[in-house]
C-alpha cells in the first residue's frame, strides 16, 4: 500500500519548515510526501473568491498563492531532500507552468487535485508525459470521471483514481468507502483513498477494504494556521497509522487456511474436555444429564462432545466425585 503524507501549504511558504515537515515524516513510514505547486499568475486572478477572508495577512487569494510560491531551485532542494530520507517526492500541479516546473524537477508521476480533473488543458500535458497519473475524484460524480477517465486513457498513462470527499473534515457518513469498490469494477484501475478525517480510523478501514493507496494531511499541530490543518493527521498519528496499514496489508496477504487445524492440536487437548460424574455414583446407575460435568484436559475421558452418547447409559463400576468418565465405565 503506498502512503501519501500530503503538505500541501502547511509550510506556510517556509522553505525551513518544508524540510523540518520532509524530516519528520521520514520517521514515520510514509512513501512519499506530496506538496501543492502553485504558481499565482498562471493560476489565479482577482476574480478568485474561494476563501478569500481565511487569512491574516493575505489580502486576496492571490496574494497567498504567491506566498505559498518556491523558486525551482527551491523545489529541486525539496524533491533532493526527500528522496535522500528514502521517500518519493510527489506534487499536485494547478497550472500547465506547473507541469513544466515539475517536468524540469524529473517527477516520477502526478496527483491530479479532485478541483482540476475538468482542466483537460493540463490533463493533456501531463499525459503527454508518459508519467502515470493519480486521479482524485472528490468533487466529481460519475459523470465527470467518466469523461475524465475516457480522456486520459488514449494517452495511455497508467491511470489510478481516489475515492475522495471534498469536506473538511470529513465526518463518517462522508466517507464513501463503499464507492472505493465500485471504482474498481466501473474503470478496471487501482483505487485508492484521498482522506480528509482528520483521524486515522478512516484511513486504516480504507487499508481493510483494499486500497492499493492512501493520502491524508499532515500537520505539526491541529492548531496551527493554514486551510487544511483542522483536517489534518499530526506526525504521531501519521506513524500510527502507518504502522496500521502494514499490518492490515501483511494480513491481507497472508489468507489463514482455516480448513486446517492441526497446528492447535497440542493446545485443542490442553483446553479441550472431557466428561466427568459430578457426584458420587454406583454400579449400575442410570447417566442423565444432571450426572455429567466437562473437566480439561481433553483427553482424560469421552470426549465433552460425545455427552449424547452416554446419556440412559448404565454404569459397570463406581465411580466417584469427579472422576473421568471412559467408555471402560459403560456398560454394552
Amino acid at each position: 500500500m503506498f502512503l501519501i503524507a500530503e503538505i500541501a501549504q502547511a509550510h506556510e511558504g517556509s522553505l525551513g519548515i518544508a524540510h523540518s515537515y520532509i524530516d519528520a515524516l521520514a520517521e514515520t513510514g510514509v512513501d512519499a510526501v506530496k506538496f501543492q505547486v502553485h504558481i499565482a499568475e498562471a493560476e489565479s486572478s482577482g476574480l478568485e473568491q474561494f476563501r478569500v477572508n481565511f487569512s491574516y495577512e493575505d489580502a486576496t487569494r492571490f496574494d497567498y498563492w504567491k506566498r505559498m510560491e518556491f523558486t525551482a531551485e527551491q523545489w529541486a532542494g525539496l524533491k533532493t531532500h526527500c528522496e535522500e530520507k528514502g521517500m518519493e517526492f510527489l506534487a499536485s500541479p494547478f497550472s500547465v507552468a506547473a507541469v513544466e516546473l515539475l517536468e524540469q524537477l524529473g517527477v516520477k508521476q502526478y496527483k491530479i487535485g479532485s478541483g482540476e480533473l475538468s482542466n483537460f488543458l493540463m490533463l493533456q500535458r501531463i499525459a503527454q508525459t508518459g508519467k502515470p497519473i493519480i486521479l482524485s475524484s472528490g468533487m466529481s460524480n460519475w459523470e465527470e470521471l467518466d469523461g475524465t477517465i475516457a480522456f486520459l486513457k488514449p494517452f495511455g498513462n497508467k491511470l489510478s483514481l481516489m475515492q475522495c470527499t471534498t469536506a473538511y473534515p470529513t465526518q463518517p457518513e462522508q466517507w464513501g468507502l463503499q464507492v472505493m469498490a465500485e471504482m474498481r469494477q466501473r474503470y478496471g484501475i487501482p483505487v485508492g483513498f484521498s482522506d480528509h478525517s482528520a483521524n486515522i480510523y478512516a484511513g486504516l478501514a480504507a487499508a481493510a477494504l483494499g486500497a492499493s493507496m492512501l493520502e491524508f494531511h499532515v500537520v505539526f499541530h491541529k492548531t496551527m494556521f493554514g486551510p487544511d490543518a483542522k483536517a489534518s493527521l499530526t506526525i504521531e498519528e501519521t506513524a500510527a497509522l502507518a504502522e496500521g496499514c502494514r499490518q492490515i496489508r501483511q494480513a491481507l496477504d497472508s489468507p489463514v487456511a482455516k480448513a486446517d487445524s492441526s497446528s492447535y492440536a497440542t493446545l485443542k487437548t490442553m483446553f479441550g474436555k472431557s466428561l466427568c460424574v459430578n457426584k458420587d455414583l454406583e454400579a449400575g446407575h442410570i447417566l442423565t444429564l444432571d450426572d455429567l460435568e466437562s473437566k480439561k484436559p481433553g483427553d482424560a475421558g469421552i470426549p465433552a462432545q460425545q455427552f449424547r452418547d452416554c446419556l440412559g447409559k448404565a454404569l459397570s463400576n463406581n465411580l466417584a466425585r469427579w472422576s473421568f468418565l471412559k467408555p471402560e465405565h459403560l456398560k454394552p
